[in-house]
């Protein structure tokens, strides 16, 4: 049966960081990830993690000023040198807290820099990354994002990842497969997962249209579920929806798997 985490950056995102922690526990989830810890001092977020019994299954590499519209620095070719200063907080944070696999946001391609430029400096950050994540003990991960959540966002496409990852040339390099982002992209769902299983540690989901919780849209999650056990995907897979209501309302999907 897959295993569930929850995600905190959209999950009872009417409570404090810190209170969310206890939120998930109580709702029966065992692991949790989120876009980013760098805000919060990383030993508060520890002591979170062992009171609720919980595992941090996954957070973000710094993907610049989220704030103002930024989703990643991975393609910037001006930006490496804060690129590799991301990769040892990272590394400093991943540690504190046990968490054993990170992503890497490739980013919005700067509009005035050509594609190939984009790609190489994205392929060459990431040949920094690995090996030094890789010395830490935690996996590196990039994931595509559809155009009409992110447009511009360099990274679309399964294959397009997967050819990056061929490029980087790095046994620690996976792809972040995010169920609702390839349902847009690209569909066929159920056979791309199979065909990339052996690079695939992650999963992330939410329902199309609308990002809220599965059961809400078009994709027939039952199935897929049950597709992802026989084949013996072995990790995680984040919730990382919007709900359509509360959060605890909307959590009437996932009970049977929690069990």
């Amino acid at each position: 049966m897959p295993k569930f985490c929850a995600n905190l950056t959209m999950l009872w995102n009417e409570l404090d960081f810190m209170d969310r922690f206890g939120a998930a526990a109580s709702a029966g989830f065992k692991g949790v990830e989120y876009l980013f810890p760098y805000d919060h001092d990383k030993h508060r977020i520890a002591e979170q993690l062992k009171k609720h019994g919980l595992t941090q299954v996954l957070h973000n590499l710094p993907a610049g000023d989220w704030a103002k519209g930024e989703r990643g620095i991975g393609c910037h070719p001006d930006r490496v040198k804060e690129f590799q200063a991301g990769v040892a907080q990272t590394i400093e944070y991943a540690t504190a807290l046990g968490c054993k696999q990170v992503n890497c946001l490739a980013g919005i391609r700067p509009r005035h820099r050509d594609p190939n430029d984009a790609r190489e400096t994205f392929i060459k950050n990431l040949q920094y990354a690995a090996p030094r994540f890789k010395d830490a003990g935690i996996k590196l991960l990039i994931e595509p994002i559809n155009t009409l959540d992110i447009p511009g966002f360099f990274l679309n496409h399964s294959k397009q990842a997967l050819d990056i990852i061929t490029a980087v040339g790095s046994d620690n390099l996976f792809l972040q497969y995010d169920i609702y982002h390839m349902q847009i992209m690209e569909g066929d769902l159920a056979r791309s997962i199979e065909t990339s299983l052996k690079l695939i540690p992650h999963m992330q989901l939410a329902d199309n249209p609308g990002r809220n919780e599965p059961g809400t849209g078009e994709i027939n999650y039952p199935f897929l579920f049950q597709h992802i056990d026989r084949i013996g995907y072995p990790g995680w897979i984040g919730c990382e929806y919007k709900p359509r209501a509360t959060t605890n309302a909307g959590l009437g999907w996932i009970k049977p798997y929690l069990a």
